[in-house]
C-alpha cells in the first residue's frame, strides 16, 4: 500500500493524463452529443499522449470511459443515445502509463441545468475536498468516510454505501477500501505514502442502487439523479497531496477555482503535458 516518492510521481503522471483527457472532453459535452463519440475521443487522446486506456478490457469492460448520465451512478457503458439539455453526465476516466494507474471522475452539466441541480453538484464536489482534507498521517479511513457522509447528509442528500473508493498503484484497485461513510477514529490508520482514490458517489434521493443485468450499469433505485467526483491523493509529508486536477476542465469551462491549492506539494511537482 505504501508508495515511494518516485512511485507517487509516476502515478501522478497517469492521473494528470486522465485529468487532461477530461479537460479535452469538457468542451465536447453538449446537447445532441452521444457518449460513444466521447469515448472514442478519449481513447485516441490517451493513446496519442503515450498512455493506455485503463478501463478498456479491465474486468472485460468494453470501453475507455465509464459514462453515466442522470440517474446512472457509475460504470455506465457509452452508447449512441444523444445527451439532452439539462442532463448531467458523470465521466470516469482511467490511464495506465509507466507501470502505474491513475483515474479521475467529474460530473458535467449538459447545456443549462436547474439551480437545484447546481446546488446538488456543488455539495457533492465539496464533500470530495472535505474527504481529501482528512487524508493525513495518523488519521483513519473512518475519518474520511465520516466527513464525506456528514457533509452530504446535512444537506439532505445521501451517499451510496454499496460502492467505495480504494487504493491505487500498480493495480487499479488496491487496498484499502475507502467508504464514503464511517465513524471517526475507526478503520485502518493512514500512513505516509498511501495513495487513495477518494470518490464520493452521491444520490439526490435514496442511497439505494440497482445493479443491472449487463454486469456494469448501476442506477439509483428511485430514478433520482446521482453524481460522481473523484481525485487521486497521496499522503506526502503527513498531509494530502493531489495527484489529479480539475484545472483542465475549469480552463475549458471558464471556471476560476482555488480549491486545489491547499493540497499541493513541491516534492511531486511535474510539468504539465
Amino acid at each position: 500500500m505504501v508508495k515511494t516518492i518516485e512511485e507517487i510521481i509516476l502515478i501522478k503522471k497517469s492521473a494528470f493524463l486522465a485529468s487532461k483527457t477530461l479537460g479535452m472532453l469538457a468542451k465536447e459535452i453538449k446537447p445532441g452529443v452521444n457518449t460513444l463519440y466521447l469515448d472514442k475521443l478519449a481513447e485516441n487522446y490517451i493513446r496519442d499522449h503515450g498512455g493506455i486506456p485503463a478501463f478498456l478490457g479491465l474486468y472485460d469492460f468494453p470501453n475507455t470511459l465509464c459514462a453515466s448520465p442522470n440517474h446512472q451512478v457509475v460504470h455506465g457503458v457509452p452508447n449512441q443515445t444523444p445527451l439532452c439539455n439539462g442532463d448531467i453526465l458523470s465521466i470516469d476516466c482511467g490511464v495506465y502509463m509507466n507501470g502505474f494507474y491513475g483515474e479521475h471522475a467529474y460530473t458535467f452539466e449538459v447545456g443549462e441545468v436547474s439551480n437545484n441541480i447546481k446546488k446538488f453538484l456543488d455539495c457533492s464536489k465539496k464533500s470530495l475536498y472535505i474527504g481529501v482534507s482528512k487524508c493525513k498521517n495518523e488519521n483513519y479511513i473512518g475519518d474520511i468516510g465520516f466527513s464525506i457522509q456528514n457533509c452530504i447528509e446535512k444537506n439532505g442528500y445521501s451517499v451510496v454505501k454499496d460502492l467505495v473508493g480504494h487504493g491505487l498503484g500498480k493495480k487499479m484497485h488496491e487496498d484499502p477500501q475507502v467508504p464514503n461513510f464511517g465513524e471517526k477514529g475507526k478503520g485502518l490508520k493512514l500512513k505516509e505514502g498511501f495513495v487513495l482514490s477518494i470518490e464520493p458517489m452521491v444520490n439526490k434521493g435514496s442511497p439505494e442502487v440497482f445493479f443491472h443485468n449487463d454486469g456494469w450499469t448501476i442506477t439509483t433505485s428511485d430514478k433520482n439523479i446521482s453524481s460522481h467526483f473523484e481525485h487521486n491523493v497521496a499522503i506526502v509529508d503527513g498531509f494530502p497531496c493531489l495527484l489529479s486536477t480539475f484545472q483542465y476542465i475549469y480552463k475549458e469551462l471558464n471556471i476560476q477555482s482555488w480549491e486545489e491549492e491547499p493540497f499541493q506539494n513541491e516534492k511531486i511537482y511535474i510539468n504539465h503535458f
